[in-house]
């Protein structure tokens, strides 16, 4: 039974198990909803007999969702969105004493500067959440996350944001790249293409398709390549590499302006990328089953305001092909 003793639809019991089967780990769940590994593990064992199936098995050293439980946690993705809209009208909420859980997903390039000062205005005005920023890695599937709901929200600089979802851009900012400050070209305003593929780069190991490379993505339209001499696995990483070699390393400017004003004893500077890049646009995005949330759209507008220092801060607009079957929603 999905009901109470009284009768009443258990949406606490239809979240647990929509989080069983989007986390496939009983400890990760238990630890967000702040809740014992025991009762969440008798959650899953009422959820197997209400839906007559294993819903996850073992799989090597984690668990994977059976088939039924992916049909369950479709339809569970759905009914939940629905009530959040129907039971929780976002003039009903209040940040600063309603309890919500989200987890956000950043590409650790912006971290640094931009997860800081999220956290101070989540920390003052939003006492009762709890949001986990957490690194996406090569592998995993971003889209399928958002809408199963793995995760809420995704601050990311692809070229271009992924059709099937939401997406805002939360700034809009230049192209540089980071070098050390007596670098050849360190005392030039700025590099042509050419002479911008004749040097060694530095990159990052873990970004391996230019669908979701800022760089990678942009050298691919203008059908050139660069010579990248030396990959890394983080970011961490590039500032002591770029300090010892002649390598450069091409990234947003909030970024490179951040990594030179931490590491002022490195000796590195700023130098505008080739105009050929054109500005770089950090996105967030979020699937329509999270559009009329009150906790996601509170959040996502939180993220743009704390982001506006950095550039251009524009509305947030459904995409082409959602706006095509999306028409009647308004806009955030």
């Amino acid at each position: 039974m999905i009901t109470d003793q009284n009768g009443t639809i258990d949406v606490r019991f239809l979240r647990t198990t929509f989080l069983l089967l989007s986390e496939q780990n009983v400890s990760r769940v238990a630890s967000r909803l702040g809740q014992s590994q025991p009762s969440v593990s008798a959650v899953l064992k009422r959820a197997r007999q209400v839906f007559d199936d294993p819903l996850l098995v073992r799989s090597g050293q984690g668990m994977a969702v059976t088939e039924r439980g992916e049909t369950v946690r479709t339809s569970l993705g759905r009914i939940l969105a629905e009530l959040s809209e129907t039971i929780s009208p976002e003039e009903a909420f209040d940040p600063a004493t309603t309890a919500f859980a989200m987890r956000v997903s950043a590409m650790s390039c912006f971290n640094g500067f931009l997860i800081p000062p999220i956290a101070e205005r989540l920390r003052r005005e939003a006492p009762a959440a709890s949001i986990d920023f957490f690194a996406p890695s090569e592998n995993d599937d971003l889209t399928e996350q958002l809408s199963s709901g793995a995760s809420d929200l995704l601050v990311a600089n692809w070229p271009a944001p992924h059709e099937s979802l939401r997406s805002s851009t939360i700034f809009d900012c230049e192209t540089a790249c980071i070098m050390r400050a007596d670098h050849p070209f360190a005392g030039n305003g700025s590099m042509s293409l050419n002479d911008y593929l004749d040097l060694p780069h530095l990159s990052l190991g873990s970004v391996v398709r230019p669908a979701f490379s800022p760089i990678g993505g942009r050298l691919k339209q203008l059908g050139v390549n660069r010579r990248v001499a030396l990959s890394v696995p983080e970011y961490a990483l590039v500032p002591p590499v770029v300090a010892r070699t002649d390598l450069i390393f091409t990234t947003a400017r909030p970024y490179a302006e951040f990594v030179v004003d931490r590491y002022p004893d490195y000796g590195l500077c700023v130098v505008p990328a080739p105009r050929d890049f054109g500005n770089m646009r950090l996105y967030l995005l979020w699937h329509e089953r999270a559009h009329k949330s009150p906790a996601n759209r509170w959040v996502r507008n939180l993220i743009r305001d704390v982001s506006r220092r950095y550039g251009a801060d524009l509305d947030a607009r459904p995409t082409p092909a959602a706006m095509a079957g999306l028409a009647a929603l308004a806009a955030v």
